[in-house]
Formats: structure tokens, sequence, C-alpha cells
């Protein structure tokens, strides 16, 4: 081979060399381009994938909103139907209540009247009976009366202060009592021990213990009594007043028709 052959071969060897750094410099450069995009795209995949993280954590939030509004309304609605129970049964009652008022009305046209004439019928009652305790009687009577016209008193209590009279007149018949008071004998008037019992017998007694009467309901005066009875009254007027133990006496009584 001659010099210029091996010169020639030299040189393409050269040039063969030269072309292979020049292919591995550009492989270099297109590999470098293209970790950049893979960077590039990876840190764009990042930043979407953060943005899918932050729409599905919002996603969820707003769910359970949705979910507690729901819960919510059901309570509310569950809270509104016991209501409008309540409400219905209030409008029930008041429409009961409205028609016992506006029979109200009925029904002092009806006890108003009524009272009068108990009260009317308990007066001509003390005014026969036997007159024991008589003051406080006609007292609590004309207190109806003036009861009857106060305004500020309502009806329910203006009768149950008239059966209350009732039942207090009802009550001397079982009565076993003893007050002081005064005695209306026609010619004179004197204080006097007074005693009954029930409405079997009415004795009055000088606080000096030396006279003593029996009501007559017949003749409506009092009749005098013989010395006999002035230690039994004496003693009945104690223990009326319990400053005695209670035992038989002698009391006297006035027989119907007797002459």
């Amino acid at each position: 081979m001659s010099k210029v052959s091996k010169k020639s071969l030299i040189a393409t060897a050269m040039v063969g060399a030269l072309a292979l750094a020049g292919s591995n410099i550009a492989a270099a450069d297109v590999l470098t381009d293209l970790q950049k995009a893979e960077a590039k795209i990876f840190k764009q995949s990042a930043k979407s994938q953060n943005k899918i993280n932050s729409i599905y954590e919002q996603t969820q939030d707003l769910l359970a909103d949705y979910r507690n509004t729901v819960d919510e309304a059901d309570v509310l609605r569950g809270y509104n139907d016991h209501v409008q129970r309540m409400v219905d049964d209030q409008k029930t009652r008041i429409a009961s209540l409205q028609k016992q008022i506006d029979s109200i009305d009925g029904v002092k046209q009806g006890v108003v009247p009524l009272m009068y004439k108990m009260i009317d019928a308990l007066d001509k009652f003390i005014e026969l009976d036997m007159p024991m305790n008589i003051e406080r009687r006609k007292e609590r009577l004309a207190n109806l009366r003036d009861v009857m016209n106060d305004s500020n008193v309502t009806v329910s209590e203006q009768f149950r202060l008239v059966l209350e009279a009732y039942e207090i007149e009802a009550s001397y018949g079982g009565i076993f009592d003893a007050y002081q008071g005064e005695l209306d004998l026609g010619d004179r008037t004197l204080t006097a021990d007074f005693v009954h019992m029930g409405r079997i017998a009415l004795v009055a007694q000088s606080l000096d213990a030396k006279n003593s009467w029996l009501w007559n309901n017949e003749t409506r005066s009092w009749d005098e009594l013989g010395d006999e009875y002035l230690k039994p009254i004496t003693d009945a007027v104690r223990m009326a007043r319990k400053q005695l133990p209670m035992d038989l006496t002698r009391l006297p009584i006035f027989a119907a028709g007797a002459k």
C-alpha cells in the first residue's frame, strides 16, 4: 500500500470518528430535550393532579353539606309536622273554650235570678227560725246582698258565697254552742248568755245567773223559766265553752202545740 493510500485510510478513519462523535452529540441533545419535556409533563401532571385532588375535596365537602342539608330538612319537616299538630289541637281547644264562653251568658241569665231567690228564701228562713246567733246571721245575709251588687265579684264567686251561707245555716241544726249577746224581752233589753242544742232548744241566762228564759218559736218570744233550770243552764253554757267536760244535763224543751 502506498503512503497516499495510508493517509487516505487515516483520513477516512478520522472522518468516521468525527461523524460518530457528531452523532453522539446530536443524540445527547435529543435525550436532554426529551428529559426536559418529560420533566415539564411530570410537572404539569402534578399540577393537574393537585387540581383534581382539590376539586375532589371540594366535591366531598359539597356532598357532605348536601347530606347535612337533607338531614336538617327532614328534621325540620318532622318538627313542622309536630308543631302543626299542636296548632291544630290548640285551635280545637280554643273553639271548645269559645263555645263554653258563648254559653256562659245563657247560664248567667238562669243563675243570677236563682241566687236572688235563694237569698230571699234564706232571709225568710232566718226570720222564721230560732234566733240563735241572729245578729251574725243577719249580717251574713246583708253581706250577700252587697256582693250581688258588686261588679268586681264574679258570678261564680257570688254563687259560692250563697251556697256557703246555706251550708252554715244547715250546720246550726247540729251545733251545741254558747255565745253572749243582747236579749230582747220586749219591755227591756239586757246582755245574756245564750246556749242552743241544734234547733231543739234555745235558752238564755242573765250574766248574774239569776234569771233564765226559753225561746218559744210559736209565739216568737222568750218564756221565763223557773229557778230549777238556773244551774243546768249555767252548766250547759260552761260545757259548750269547754269550761266543763261534757256530761248529761237537764235543759227545757218547748213542745210544739203545748198549751
